[in-house]
């Protein structure tokens, strides 16, 4: 063994000898060498014909063949410490160099070997001569990233042009809807660093799109008391919302919508009587962000029917290239076998699909055939563009198709919301919705995936289809839209329903809707049955809270007209009188329903639907709360969970911390 020792020091000493120190001439060598290099690897990445190709009875550089028959004298034992400390050595060598050339190091100068070891030295020491090199040049080139292409089913990495594929590739990418006009779709840059292979792909871009609505804004009542919009039960919102946070970023603003967020859950409201569609009931409390304001609080509670009517669905499935991930196309037939399960014999199911051109893949079948259904839903793929008309328009025809007298038609659409082909323009869409929601049949919205998630078209789709929008990014979400809410989704008990509030200038000062933005309708629109409004599932609850400022309150933040006061006198201790109008389903004309707005009690769960709506101001940044912030909205909603059967409200707890951390 202390042979072997011996050895190794006698290595030792040679390789101390034959590393010069480091000068000023040998470094600019040094750098001149690395530009030569870079300059031959960007134009063929090959060496020129003169150069000698190293063999293996000649290896490049004479230090290491010398190496070479040192260790063959050597014995085994010799030469695997020998080895040991060589790698010790290229380590320390090179470990640099790999730290310097990862994407988003600095650039770094790699020597060319002079022979010896002089050359690695120089090349140990490339931070010294670094700083005075020119910038490394960077290469831009385009093409399509890895991990897109195993989405669908690839695994190569291609230039932008088309036509350097071959024809099997070619075809492979064409069925994918990856090829646009003679190039690869789906253009990222690629960006060396000189010595690195490795790409560095920019992320995808964002195509997500959100209805844009300000914020309601404060009204003085004496010159606008009156306050009309159309009632939602969407819950949309929250589970993007949800999304969003737990992917750890805060919600865009547009994408917060506060009716939403509140209807999300449920509350004890009190029961429509026998023959009602709906029972409306009030409540008025102090606001907890703000001593000199009170919170009207309005909640309708619809009727759940003895038995559930026969139910035609059409499944209208986006297939298109863009569905091709695991939250999306996979996560939908999950979901829509949850909803099977709870279908019945009366019922019938269809599936149309769309994806370049539509087609319909499962005629009108019996709801008791699961696996008919179930085998044609696992046989769909993603590929190609996305005829959102067509598909549409396929859709309907197959709901009247399928309609008899007594029974509800709805399509369900789900999709991530990418119409690129077709009609996609949202103001064009409700138009076409408008033609057709006349049939009857009623169109409703789930959506898939993040990314090019169009959540302004599913909203103009959804409103205008007289149906209901949510998104499900869980199969969690799934069971709570449809199977536990299933009834409330599919049937509907009232339509149209419009609520219009007119306040009391005698007693409130000011006002202001927390949220129903998108919803908002014109004063004359609320006695116009031709005017269309939001529905009313059997089960489902609607949620309104206003914000007033009494007379007299130090919290106005207007002042009073000098001659509006003696107009307003009245006698009446009222805050308002309240009106909603309806429709029974197929019905024309609307049934009116009246109440007076009073001082009373808050309605139970009022505390929990009050922090919510706190929440998504916080989210929305209003500049009503003045110093309430997260930790107060987070307190109150603690304070009022109670029960919380499935969780949901633990959750919405859970999601205020998690935006309480993200927002600072």
């Amino acid at each position: 063994m202390s042979d072997d020792f011996d050895d190794l020091d006698d290595l030792k000493r040679a390789m101390d000898a034959a590393a010069p120190r480091p000068d000023p001439a040998r470094k600019a060598e040094a750098i001149a060498l690395a530009m030569k290099n870079f300059d031959r690897a960007q134009s063929s990445f090959q060496e020129t014909a003169e150069d000698a190709r190293p063999t293996s009875d000649r290896p490049a550089g004479g230090l290491l063949r010398g190496v070479k028959t040192m260790l063959n004298s050597w014995t085994s034992r010799g030469v695997l410490t020998a080895s040991t400390a060589l790698a010790a050595v290229a380590l320390l060598a090179v470990l640099p160099v790999m730290q310097q050339n990862a994407p988003g190091a600095p650039d770094f100068v790699q020597v060319e070997q002079s022979g010896g070891f002089g050359g690695l030295m120089d090349m140990m020491s490339a931070d010294e001569v670094a700083p005075a090199a020119a910038p490394a040049p960077r290469v831009d080139s385009p093409v399509v990233p890895n991990e897109r292409l195993q989405n669908h089913g690839l695994a190569q990495t291609y230039s932008g042009s088309a036509n350097t594929l071959s024809s099997e590739d070619r075809k492979a990418l064409q069925n994918r809807g990856l090829i646009a006009g003679g190039n690869i779709a789906m253009e990222v840059q690629e960006s060396y660093v000189p010595g690195y292979d490795a790409p560095r792909v920019l992320p995808e871009a964002d195509t997500e799109a959100y209805p844009q609505a300000e914020a309601n804004p404060l009204k003085v009542t004496a010159e606008d008391p009156v306050s009309t919009f159309s009632i939602d039960v969407d819950t949309a919102s929250w589970s993007m919302i949800r999304n969003s946070l737990m992917r750890g970023a805060l919600p865009p603003k547009g994408a917060v919508r506060i009716e939403e967020m509140v209807n999300y859950f449920s509350y004890d409201y009190a029961a429509p009587a026998e023959e009602e569609a709906f029972r409306a009931s009030v409540g008025v409390m102090q606001t907890p962000w703000n001593a000199g304001t009170q919170l009207v609080h309005i909640g309708l509670q619809g009727a759940l029917p003895a038995e559930r009517p026969a139910m035609n669905l059409v499944f209208l499935i986006d297939t298109s290239g863009s569905m091709d991930q695991p939250n999306k196309l996979p996560l939908l037939k999950q979901s829509f076998r949850l909803m099977l399960g709870q279908l019945g014999e009366n019922d019938s199911v269809s599936i149309v699909t769309y994806a370049g051109s539509a087609g319909r893949v499962l005629d009108p079948t019996p709801a008791t055939e699961r696996q008919t259904i179930l085998d044609a839903l696992e046989n769909l793929k993603a590929g190609g563009g996305t005829a959102g008309q067509d598909g549409l328009q396929q859709a309907y025809a197959t709901a009247r198709e399928m309609t008899e007298d007594g029974e509800v038609s709805r399509v369900i659409l789900a999709t991530d919301g990418d119409f690129n082909i077709g009609i996609s323009d949202p103001d064009a869409l409700k138009d076409y919705i408008e033609t057709e929601r006349e049939s009857g049949t009623y169109l409703s919205v789930l959506g898939f995936g993040r990314g090019n998630l169009d959540d302004a078209t599913m909203q103009a789709l959804a409103q205008t289809g007289n149906g209901m929008a949510a998104y499900i990014d869980t199969l969690s979400e799934a069971q709570k839209v449809l199977v536990d809410q299933l009834t409330g989704a599919l049937v509907p008990i009232a339509d149209d329903v419009k609520i219009q509030v007119e306040f009391n200038p005698a007693t409130v000062a000011e006002y202001r809707l927390i949220g129903f933005e998108t919803r908002a309708l014109n004063r004359e629109d609320f006695n116009n049955d031709q005017v269309d409004a939001g529905e009313i599932g059997a089960g489902h609850q609607v949620t309104a809270i206003y914000e007033v400022t009494p007379v007299g309150s130090p919290a106005r933040l207007t002042d009073p007209l000098r001659y509006g006061d003696a107009v307003v006198a009245s006698d009446s201790d009222e805050l308002g009188f309240l009106r909603l109008r309806y429709k029974t389903p197929g019905e024309d004309d609307s049934a009116l329903i009246e109440a007076p707005i009073l001082e009373t009690t808050p309605l139970p769960d009022a505390d929990f639907a009050v922090a919510i709506a706190g929440f998504g101001q916080l989210l929305r940044g209003s500049d009503f709360l003045g110093d309430w912030g997260y930790a107060e909205a987070i307190s109150l909603a603690q304070s009022a969970r109670g029960d919380d059967a499935f969780g949901y409200r633990q959750e919405a707890l859970n999601l205020m911390r998690l935006a309480q951390s993200l927002s600072q």
